[in-house]
């Protein structure tokens, strides 16, 4: 009956949809052809500026022709209009037309250019840009060019921009991965890349001038290893005024509330952003089961049980800068995140014999709090030479990231349990701290030659104190010497860089290349004898090129290796034994991970359809695994350099507007993976798939509707296998009152299903376990925002600043797992 259901709904949606693209075809339109007078070939992207007689300042439509020079754009009502064509070389093409009720289409028809004999004597002509630009490293998309940025926030135009995808929920896909870092102005934005979608849907789009698409990243950056980079460039107009946008979302697993704003006073200019969380979800269930092979008394292992999650989080920062004159400015920012959650959860364990006869039981009832946070400062200063392009930047950072843990954990209903079951308690204090000092220095020599080089040194501490208390015969809670550790771990990193750029005629090459040394000091309160220092140094090359295969179509290929370093959830010895019969801890004693990473890279991109299909081979010698083995009947969880991978992907994304009002989007990619263990002597391998889908559409009233959905097919590891999964949801979303500064939006998500399930399974020549875990799916809500005052200033930025992305991130404790 449900899938019934289903299929009705989604039947009745397309037939509107369908019904609903042949009505916009009787809306207003013009249409034509550029071409060469003298060549008669046609004129692609060249740029489009539509403008009603009565406000010619105001373009109501800015576009581009597409690869064969045509065009068509929908037009909001009758009235005088001027079309304006420009492009770099030629002669701009003026046409007047008028739209009325009974002409509702102006066919221009072929419309002729030529060159520009004055530009070609040295003359500058000022022509409207492109909104879309292809570069040997990454793809633009210029906000500050696109008329609907005066109105929308910066998440609705990342809907617009290439290898970016945004669903009905607002979560964002780069080139068809979650998997990206957000940078501001070149350097990292903590707050973006926990909560990019929070936080950009407070950005006010009339603040930002581009954004760019860094599918590879090159030396200069961290050599971590991130699917891509997500720029976001800020205006740096130096005029009056503020902006505040107020914003607040209510479903059916919590709330949440955002402000941001921005001001300018004399020379100084600041802006600041603000939001709160609070989530309440459903009860989630679990269960799983072990086969231990070495035992016939104690073989099948089964547990099943409930937990109740809530809490909160909240983030804000604020960035200011001085403009001391036309070349030096000083910039500094500040954020601060965090917030904690409660877990209830109470579980029932039974084993069983070969036979299947019980041998014992018990009732786990645990109680937990996790806080997390994150605190970070920066300041850089950018000076600036009277070569346009050529500038020297000084930064430094500070970043702590704190963490605390606390469980409480009881039995009830025990039976015939072979081993003590005290109640116990621990309490887990931990932290990362990061000083950061950069210096980076850029020089395009000419149009054809750029290069760029810096260095950059670290200073890391990971900060772990487990505190472990086991009931004593008395009743009372006792410190426990042999279960608690205190652990620390500071690294001094330093790292130079150097990237060389070239760019001839459609052939374009960038090579890099950075090194890092690492030196690490390891010392342990509880066990002295275990302290420890190493040192180790890596060479990171990357390459890149590019070679234009038309005006809308380029091929690339790239060479990169990046490391990644475990971080504090790897590293913590501590030994979680809450449940005494699957046991989990970190290992300190971890290397630098490292990953090749071989690419090939078509697109094609024009104002109606997008295409960018790329092709990976990733391989990995010593691979952090996490691994599992049996001692003594007990399940040991922890973490070795332990894995071999290789890896080969296909991932396509694709956008087509079949009109002005209607956007169609699809991301997929398939591969195939095969890991191996010698250490653990396994082996594992297997294809796996996925898709994601998005159409939005604008239908009468205004209304924007947006239906989405996608899945997965089971991914394989280095000891067994996950579940598949699949989503679907809905938005529908209207905009108020003068500049459409009032915005509601009503969404739906797997409305048709209460639970999304996930399996996951392990297999050694030792054991076998597996696990399902329930967790609530179905999401129904409001959103609401409000634009108030006028924007007219954006903080300025340096050009270059500091990015600490190298760090492996992971374990049960991220705040991530807290935030989904």
């Amino acid at each position: 009956m449900r899938h019934k259901t289903l299929a009705h709904f989604t039947g009745i949606f397309f037939t509107f949809l369908i019904l609903n693209v042949f009505h916009l075809q009787a809306q207003y339109t013009v249409k034509g052809i550029l071409v060469d007078s003298l060549t008669h070939e046609s004129e692609p992207y060249a740029t489009l500026r539509i403008t009603l007689d009565k406000s010619p300042d105001k373009p109501v439509r800015l576009n581009v022709t597409d690869t064969k020079g045509r065009f068509q754009e929908k037009l909001p009502h009758t009235g005088n209009y001027t079309l304006q064509i420009t492009s770099v070389g030629k002669r701009t093409v003026v046409r007047r037309f008028t739209i009325t009720d009974s002409k509702r289409v102006a066919d221009l028809g072929t419309l002729y250019t030529c060159d520009d004999a004055q530009m070609l004597k040295g003359v500058e002509v000022v022509a409207q840009k492109p909104l879309v630009k292809a570069e040997i490293d990454k793809i633009s998309y210029s906000i500050e060019d696109d008329p609907d940025s005066k109105t929308n926030t910066t998440l609705e135009m990342l809907r617009k921009v290439p290898l970016v995808t945004v669903d009905g929920e607002d979560n964002i896909q780069v080139n068809g991965s979650s998997n990206f870092k957000v940078h501001v102005n070149g350097k990292p934005n903590t707050l973006m890349s926990n909560n990019p979608k929070e936080v950009l849907r407070s950005l006010p789009a009339n603040s930002v001038k581009s954004i760019e698409v860094i599918t590879e990243p090159g030396a200069k950056y961290d050599a971590e290893g991130i699917g891509g980079i997500l720029n976001i460039i800020t205006t740096d107009t130096k005029m009056q005024g503020y902006n505040v946008t107020l914003g607040a979302n209510a479903n059916n697993m919590g709330i949440s509330g955002y402000a941001y704003g921005t001001v300018q006073v004399g020379k100084f200019t600041l802006t600041g952003n603000y939001s709160y969380n609070y989530q309440d979800q459903p009860r989630s269930l679990s269960e799983s089961g072990r086969e231990d092979f070495t035992s016939t008394d104690y073989r099948h292992l089964s547990t099943g049980g409930s937990s109740k999650n809530k809490g909160n989080f909240q983030f804000g920062n604020i960035e200011g800068s001085y403009e001391i004159d036309t070349l030096n400015l000083i910039t500094f920012s500040a954020n601060i995140f965090g917030g904690k959650f409660d877990t209830q959860g109470d579980s029932h364990t039974s084993m069983s014999d070969h036979e299947w006869n019980e041998r014992y039981s018990y009732l786990t009832r645990n109680r937990s709090t996790n806080q997390f946070g994150n605190i970070g400062v920066n300041a850089d200063y950018q000076h600036s030479f009277k070569k346009k392009g050529e500038y020297l930047t000084l930064s430094y950072k500070f970043n702590n990231s704190p963490n605390n843990n606390e469980a409480d954990t009881y039995y009830d209903e025990v039976k015939d349990v072979p081993f003590s079951l005290p109640h116990q308690y621990f309490d887990n204090e931990a932290h990362t701290a990061e000083h950061t000092a950069q210096i980076d220095y850029v020089n395009p020599f000419n149009s054809v030659h750029y290069m760029d080089a810096g260095m950059k040194y670290i200073y890391r501490e990971n900060y772990s104190d487990s505190q472990y208390f086991l009931e004593n015969a008395q009743g009372e809670m006792e410190a426990s010497q042999n279960l608690s550790s205190k652990y620390q771990q500071g690294q001094h990193i330093l790292a130079a860089y150097a990237d060389y750029q070239l760019k001839w005629k459609k052939f374009g090459a960038k090579a890099g290349v950075r090194y890092e040394h690492t030196f690490m000091d390891v010392e342990y309160d509880y066990m002295p004898e275990r302290n420890f220092k190493a040192g180790f140094d890596d060479v990171v090359p990357t390459l890149n090129l590019s070679y234009m295969l038309g005006m809308s179509a380029t091929l690339r290929a790239n060479y990169n290796m990046r490391i990644n370093r475990p971080g504090i959830w790897y590293l913590n010895p501590f030994r979680d034994t809450s449940n005494p019969t699957s046991v989990s801890y970190g290992n300190p004693d971890l290397d630098t991970e490292k990953a090749h990473i071989l690419g090939m890279t078509f697109n094609t991109f024009s104002a109606k359809f997008s295409l960018n299909a790329n092709l990976t081979y990733t391989f990995i010698n010593n691979g952090i695994e996490r691994y599992s083995f049996m001692n003594n009947g007990v399940q040991e969880n922890t973490y070795g350099n332990v894995g071999k991978s290789q890896r080969t992907r296909l991932a396509l994304w694709m956008n087509w507007n079949p009109g002005s009002t209607t956007r169609l989007s699809l991301n997929a990619g398939g591969d195939y993976a095969d890991y191996k263990s010698k250490e653990l002597n396994s082996h594992n391998s297997g294809f796996s798939g996925n898709l994601f889908a998005n159409v939005q559409q604008t239908i009468p009233w205004e209304l924007r509707l947006s239906l989405y959905g996608g899945g997965s097919t089971p991914y394989v590891s280095l000891q067994g296998k996950g579940s598949s999964y699949y989503y679907y949801g809905i938005n529908l979303s209207r905009s108020f009152l003068k500049e459409k500064r009032l915005n509601i939006s009503l969404f739906a998500s797997s409305i048709f299903q209460k639970y999304n399930s996930y399996r996951n399974e392990t297999v050694t020549d030792t054991f076998r376990s597996w696990s399902n875990s329930s967790y609530p799916s179905r999401r129904y809500g409001i959103s609401i925002s409000w634009r108030f005052g006028e924007l007219k200033t954006q903080v300025k930025k340096t050009q270059r600043s500091i990015t600490n992305d190298d760090v492996k991130a992971g374990g049960d404790n991220k705040t991530g797992g807290a935030m989904q």
